[in-house]
């Protein structure tokens, strides 16, 4: 999610979100601003590099038509348009903190909403699939999160997130790529909270908030050189630098370094991997 709230706004139907001023240490404010030049483009880098496989998912879910769908976190809207134009999706409600990159395209179905989810006031009605990508890693109380969340999903609908998993740190050897990393793992943490630590717990909180059938998969795509995925961490780096040096554990030259790396063949590194959870509401009430 990106942007920040000021004031009060309302999507259609007359539903209105709270927005107050903008708090500290949130994503899209010290760093990852939609407003920087450069930020929809690193955005889409990631797309293309996940989209295929949040796609491939949705559809064994049930998107498909006479669906209604949430998409949190939405970004540039890449997820949210191919439920309507590859899925057939009757609508999409598509929500983030700042729907600048939502509204530039708009599509027959789509409606931006610019929300905060993580307000009690945030009501946004019942959906047959509620997704979200990215997104709770830097939310806090993710248990929370993924209660709400749940809560916004009809009877028999799902609930799908993904968040990151770190495969650069626990065991991995020392190189330009893994410093890096963790020096940006911790360097999110400390500016806005980042937190990927729970992750693979997600299918247990799923499970705990009531969801049946949960099961979860990993996607992790291979860092080759001018790959998608290289140039998004390329891109990411670049963004989180003053986070990253900041740590302590790099410092602008090895950086530099591990970029240069990233367009290496000698990059055998691990990309963090996206992990995908899923579970469905009951149809009837327990």
């Amino acid at each position: 999610m990106s942007g920040h709230d000021n004031g009060r706004v309302a999507g259609e139907g007359g539903f209105r979100v709270p927005r107050g001023s903008a708090s500290p240490g949130r994503y899209g404010e010290q760093v990852f601003r939609p407003q920087d030049e450069g930020e929809s483009e690193r955005i889409d880098l990631a797309a293309a590099v996940y989209d295929a496989t949040t796609l491939a998912r949705l559809r064994r879910l049930g998107a498909g038509p006479g669906r209604r769908c949430l998409d949190v976190g939405a970004g540039t809207g890449t997820v949210a348009r191919s439920l309507l134009r590859e899925a057939g999706v009757t609508e999409v409600v598509a929500v983030d903190r700042d729907i600048r990159f939502l509204t530039s395209e708009p599509v027959a179905g789509l409606t931006a909403l610019e929300a905060d989810v993580t307000s009690d006031r945030f009501e946004p009605g019942l959906f047959d699939l509620v997704h979200a990508r990215f997104v709770l890693m830097h939310l806090p109380s993710p248990a929370r999160m993924v209660r709400r969340l749940a809560g916004l999903v009809a009877p028999g609908g799902v609930l799908v997130l993904s968040d990151a998993v770190d495969l650069t740190t626990d065991g991995a050897p020392d190189t330009p790529y893994t410093l890096a990393m963790r020096a940006m793992w911790r360097g999110l943490r400390d500016t806005i909270g980042t937190d990927v630590t729970w992750v693979p717990r997600c299918p247990q909180l799923m499970l705990a908030a009531g969801l049946e059938s949960v099961a979860a998969e990993i996607h992790v795509p291979p860092l080759e050189p001018g790959s998608a995925i290289s140039r998004f961490w390329a891109c990411t780096w670049d963004r989180a630098r003053a986070a990253m040096v900041a740590t302590g554990l790099v410092d602008d030259a090895a950086i530099d370094e591990a970029e240069r790396r990233l367009e290496s063949p000698t990059c055998a590194g691990l990309s963090p991997g996206m992990l995908t959870a899923w579970g469905r509401k009951p149809a009837q009430p327990r």
